[in-house]
C-alpha cells in the first residue's frame, strides 16, 4: 500500500531510520515505509497518487482554511483517514468556524486514527465511523549508537526526577511538581512549548534545554523516577521513552503508553494523593522499584516494539 501523511511540516520526502530527531510522527512514517507532504502539496498532485492518505490537521489552521481540503485529500488518495494531535476535544477549543471546518475533514475521513482506547471510543460515538489506535512508537536505530557507546546511565547510577511538563494546566505540570517535590530529589523538567516565562524562575525546578530526540533520551536515561500528571489522554511518547529506558514513571491512566507499561503506577491525573503515596514507595521500597522498572522494559518490548507495531499496522490495513 502506498501512504503518504499529510502535515503543517514543511517538508516532502521520507524519513531515514537514523535521524536524529525521531519524534513519534517520524516513527511512524519509517515504520510504514510512508512519504509526507505539506497539507498544502496537496493542490499539486496528480489524482489517485497514494492508496491512503492521513491528514495530522495542525493546531493552527488559518493557512490551511482557504481551499477544499476535503476534496483534494479524496483526489490525490483513495482513502483518506484523519490522525489525531493532541486532545480529542482540541477542534472544539478553536473559533467555530475553524472548529467546523476541523469536524468536516474528521466526518470525511474514511476511517480515524487515535491514540489511546478513550479516545477511540470518542472517535467512534462522535463520527460513527471505524476508528483503530495507532500506538505510539519509537524507532530506537538513532539510540543504538549511545546504547553500544554505553552512554546510558545505568539503573545503579541514576538520580534526581524529572516531570514531564512545564506548570501550565496543558501539562499538568503543577500536579506532576507537587508529587516530584514529595520525593526528596533535585527536580528537571524540559521545556515545552506552552511554558511560561515565569516559570524559569521558580527555584525548585531545574529547566532542561531543548534537545533533538537521541539526545533527550540519552539524558532521560539519568533520571531515578518520573512523573507525568498530563490531564489530556495523548500520544504519551514522555510514558513511552521512559518504559524503554526502565524509569518508574507515574502517570495518566488514561494513556495507553502509561498503563500498559506502568500498570502499578497510572492514576487519575488529578490524584495527587495516591500518586505521592505511589513516590513513597518507589523511594522505600527497593524491590518495589526494581519491579516497576523491570516490568516496564518487559512491557514495552511485548507492546510497542517497531515489530509489533508493524504487526497492528498490518492489521489496520487488511481491515481498510
Amino acid at each position: 500500500m502506498e501512504i503518504a501523511w499529510f502535515s503543517e511540516m514543511a517538508f516532502d520526502g521520507r524519513i531515514d531510520r537514523h535521524h536524529k530527531n525521531m519524534r513519534t510522527e517520524y516513527a511512524w512514517w519509517v515504520a510504514q515505509d510512508a512519504i509526507h507532504h505539506n497539507i498544502l502539496k496537496l493542490q499539486q498532485l496528480p489524482d489517485n497518487t497514494y492508496d491512503l492518505g492521513v491528514i495530522i490537521i495542525p493546531k493552527h489552521v488559518e493557512r490551511f482554511m482557504n481551499f477544499d481540503v476535503i476534496s483534494e485529500l479524496k483526489r490525490v488518495c483513495k482513502k483518506y483517514a484523519f490522525m489525531q494531535e493532541g486532545p480529542s476535544w482540541y477542534f472544539q477549543s478553536l473559533p467555530l468556524i475553524q472548529s467546523l471546518w476541523f469536524f468536516n475533514i474528521m466526518a470525511g475521513a474514511d476511517f480515524v486514527l487515535a491514540h489511546n482506547d478513550r479516545d477511540k471510543e470518542y472517535y467512534e460515538g462522535l463520527l460513527e465511523k471505524n476508528c483503530y489506535i495507532n500506538p505510539t512508537l519509537m524507532i530506537e536505530d538513532p539510540i543504538d549508537f549511545y546504547r553500544t557507546k554505553q552512554e546510558l546511565t545505568h539503573i545503579d547510577d541514576r538520580q534526581d526526577i524529572v516531570i514531564g511538563g512545564n506548570l501550565v494546566r496543558w501539562y499538568g505540570g503543577f500536579n506532576s511538581l507537587m508529587v516530584a517535590s514529595s520525593s526528596g530529589e533535585k527536580i528537571y523538567a524540559p521545556q515545552m512549548g506552552r511554558m511560561e516565562k515565569a516559570e524559569l524562575h521558580i527555584e525548585d525546578i531545574e529547566h532542561l534545554p531543548y534537545m533533538e530526540w537521541d539526545e533527550w533520551i540519552v539524558r532521560l536515561s539519568k533520571f531515578r523516577y518520573a512523573v507525568h500528571l498530563n490531564p489530556n489522554s495523548i500520544g504519551g511518547t514522555f510514558y513511552l521513552n521512559c518504559a524503554y529506558l526502565g524509569i518508574p514513571c507515574i502517570g495518566n491512566i488514561h494513556a495507553n503508553t502509561q498503563r500498559i507499561c506502568f500498570p502499578d503506577l497510572s492514576v487519575e491525573p488529578d490524584d495527587i494523593k495516591k500518586a505521592k503515596q505511589l513516590m513513597e514507595k518507589l523511594r522505600k521500597d527497593e524491590e518495589f522499584y526494581l519491579y516497576c522498572s523491570n516490568k516496564a522494559e518487559e512491557l514495552y518490548l511485548k507492546h510497542f516494539h517497531e515489530s509489533v507495531y508493524k504487526d497492528t499496522w498490518n492489521n489496520i490495513e487488511k481491515n481498510i
